[in-house]
């Protein structure tokens, strides 16, 4: 299986899947031809995209999902609840290319098998995505207000992770945010903290459940990619977990990963 974080943060969402020929997009949140170009760098034709998966309806996450379908004729997967939410921004999309899921039930798409579990965010019904091919498992879990026992049981076993590391709490507390929003990032239903992302780590590293972990999802007010690294791979070190840690970036493909 092949991953690849095109982009990740409040700015935009996108993140590749690939395994033979099936190519998928978890997410489209940002402009068709930002989410173009980025394929192509990483030698993925928008052409090739076999579906777009949506986790929930928030702008960073649906932006370009309508003009990518429209444009290359994909199909997009969601939801129904998500259906609902996000219709009038997606705008019109074929029939035969609005598909439904069932959250929490695994579907086929090619040889990729795909598991929508729930998480707990402010949306109509938003989820995180396993993907299991060759025997390998890639899992995604960001925008989640909280480590629930549900989204840590499906991110078990899996090869490679792209885990939300939104916020340092001090720099969000001290900073320019209005008291309501401060509120919001910070409730369970808001987003995950560094600290918070890497003691979920822990717990999984130390069962020797996952693989690699990406951190994604950053603020860019509120968060430094210095910092949620040096904070994550800190508490790592104090419990003697040796692993890889990359990160997911707002304005740059990650490397691209095949496990």
């Amino acid at each position: 299986m092949k991953f690849c974080s095109l982009r990740s943060g409040s700015s935009g969402n996108a993140i590749y899947i690939g395994y033979k020929d099936v190519h998928l997009l978890v997410d489209a949140g940002l402009t068709g031809r930002t989410i173009e170009k980025a394929l192509l760098n990483i030698g993925v034709h928008p052409e090739q995209i076999s579906a777009i998966l949506i986790t929930h309806e928030h702008k960073d996450h649906i932006l370009g999902a309508g003009v990518l379908s429209r444009r290359y004729d994909i199909p997009i997967y969601a939801n129904k609840a998500t259906w609902e939410a996000m219709e009038r921004n997606v705008k019109e999309i074929k029939e035969e290319n609005r598909l439904y899921f069932v959250t929490g039930e695994e579907f086929e798409i090619g040889e990729i098998k795909i598991k929508p579990f729930k998480k707990p965010h402010d949306a109509a019904e938003p989820v995180g995505f396993s993907f299991k091919a060759g025997g390998k498992k890639i899992s995604i879990a960001t925008d989640l207000g909280y480590m629930t026992r549900g989204v840590a049981y499906n991110l078990m076993e899996s090869d490679l992770i792209l885990l939300e590391a939104n916020h340092d709490v001090k720099m969000l507390t001290t900073g320019p945010y209005p008291w309501p929003l401060k509120k919001r990032i910070l409730s369970d239903v808001g987003h995950l903290s560094n600290e918070a992302a890497g003691e979920t780590l822990v717990k999984l590293f130390k069962m020797k459940m996952i693989g690699m972990a990406f951190l994604g999802h950053l603020s860019q007010v509120n968060n430094t990619p210095e910092l949620a690294f040096f904070t994550v791979t800190n508490m790592l070190k104090k419990w003697g977990i040796k692993s890889k840690i990359g990160m997911a970036l707002r304005n740059i493909e990650s490397e691209l990963i095949e496990i």
